[in-house]
C-alpha cells in the first residue's frame, strides 16, 4: 500500500533501509532539524499533542485513550487530503492495491 516513507532520525528507524531492498519503496531520509522536511508527519504530531503533551510517556495513557486519539485523528478531514479523511484516503489506496 505504501509507496513512500519519510523518516525521521530516531534509533526507532535505524533499519528502515531493509524495508527499501527488494521492493518498490522509497524511503525518503529527513535532514536533521529540519521540520519542513516532513511537514505533514509534524502537523499529526501537533494534533496528538492536544491530548498526549510532549515529554509525557504514552504508558502514561490507556489503550482505549490512545485508540480514541487514533480514532479522531484518522477521521478528520485533512486539507491536504482535499479535505478527506486518512482513513478514506487508505481505504482508497487499498481498495486499488488489492483490485490490481
Amino acid at each position: 500500500v505504501f509507496r513512500t516513507i519519510t523518516n525521521d532520525n530516531g534509533s526507532e528507524f535505524a533499519r528502515l533501509a531493509e524495508l527499501e531492498e527488494g521492493s518498490s519503496l522509497r524511503v525518503y531520509y529527513a535532514r536533521p532539524y529540519y521540520s519542513s522536511d516532513k511537514g505533514t508527519n509534524e502537523n499529526h504530531n501537533g494534533l496528538f499533542r492536544r491530548f498526549i503533551p510532549k515529554g509525557k510517556c504514552i504508558h502514561d495513557h490507556s489503550v482505549e485513550q490512545i485508540e480514541r486519539v487514533q480514532q479522531w485523528a484518522n477521521t478528520l478531514p485533512r486539507r491536504i487530503l482535499g479535505y478527506r479523511t486518512p482513513e478514506e484516503c487508505f481505504s482508497e489506496e487499498l481498495s486499488v492495491c488489492l483490485t490490481s
